[in-house]
This record gives structure tokens, sequence and C-alpha cells, in this order.
């Protein structure tokens, strides 16, 4: 069967990265059919209130400009709905995610697109997906009380209905050097293909 993985690097180096280091080992072990790469660290524009209007007009009622201005968000989308597994680089930046990433977030967690709103509460469209976020970190440690990065990832993803997440940290590397690197070696090999 065939397995397309969706790549998100977030890391502003593009040279030295552990992130995405351990994105490219992950991607390595799965070894998909199809990898679609988003590097982040290009840029990503900001949702403003000219982006906000268009996507709350109804798309039957856009104009070309709120189609354009929504154009890329529509992108974003259509390779996180085409991928099997998401696999997301990210460094913890002042205890958060980087800037470039909330701005992936921000375009791609559209209301009647990403998710509705249920009698029941929310509910996210894009189920059966899996996720691997590939965390890097200075100091902070997975789930501590400072780790405000996995645990807002994990929620937004299940938010848009992706539930299968797993996590590959190389956290604490100022702490822990090489025997940090090599733990999340570890849990990369054991990340089922």
């Amino acid at each position: 069967m065939p397995h397309s993985v969706l790549r998100i690097d977030s890391s502003a180096r593009t040279e030295g990265s552990v992130s995405r280091d351990l994105t490219d080992r992950v991607i390595a072990r799965l070894s998909p059919d199809t990898v679609v790469s988003r590097d982040l660290a290009d840029g990503l524009p900001l949702i403003d209130n000219s982006w906000i209007g268009a996507n709350m007009t109804s798309a039957d009622d856009r104009n070309d400009e709120q189609r354009n201005l929504l154009a890329l968000s529509d992108t974003l989308i259509a390779e996180l709905k085409a991928a099997d597994t998401v696999v997301i680089g990210v460094p913890v930046y002042n205890f958060g995610i980087p800037a470039a990433l909330k701005a992936w977030i921000d375009l791609i967690t559209r209301h009647g697109v990403t998710f509705n709103y249920t009698e029941t509460g929310p509910a996210g469209t894009l189920t059966g997906k899996r996720a691997i976020l590939a965390m890097a970190s200075a100091m902070t440690q997975v789930g501590a009380y400072d780790d405000f990065v996995t645990g807002y990832l994990k929620h937004l993803l299940g938010f848009l209905g992706i539930t299968d997440i797993q996590i590959v940290a190389a956290d604490q590397q100022v702490l822990g050097g090489e025997e940090v690197l090599a733990k999340a070696h570890d849990q990369i090999s054991a990340v089922a293909a």
C-alpha cells in the first residue's frame, strides 16, 4: 500500500539543525513512497484582517482577490490532506514553537475545511493520519511543566482530527549531550514504518 509523508521543517537553522537531522532520520525509517517537503524557514505570510475576511466569506461568495488570499492556505491544506503521515521537525524557541510553524498552523486551521463545529463540539476533518513530532531543545524536557511545545502540538493536531501522534525528542541537550541524541535515535528505531 503506497505511503505518503508530508515533511514540515520549522527550524530557522538550515545547517547543523538537530530537528532537521531527526526529521531526516524519521523519514528514512518510514521509507515512504512519496515525500512532500515544506520548509518553513523560507517564511510564510501571517494571517491578517483581509485573510480573515476572505476565510469567513463562504466559498461561493468569494471574489478573485479573496481566492488569491486563501490560495497558499488551500495548497498547504491539500498537502496535509494528501499525506498519510505528517513529520514535523520542531525546535523549541524561547519555550515555544518557532513563529514560522505558528504561521503554518494559522494557515491550515480553517473552519469548514480542517475542522467543523458540531452539536457535540469541534470535530477535525483530518482523521486517519499519523503525526510524528521530531522535537529538539536545549533545556526543555518533554512533558515537563515548561514544555509548551509538545502539549500544544498534540492538542492542535487532535483538534484537526490527527490523534495518532508520536514524539521523538532530543530534549535537554545542554544537560545530556550525545546521550540525548543517542536516545532520540533509539526512539526513531522504534518508530513503526
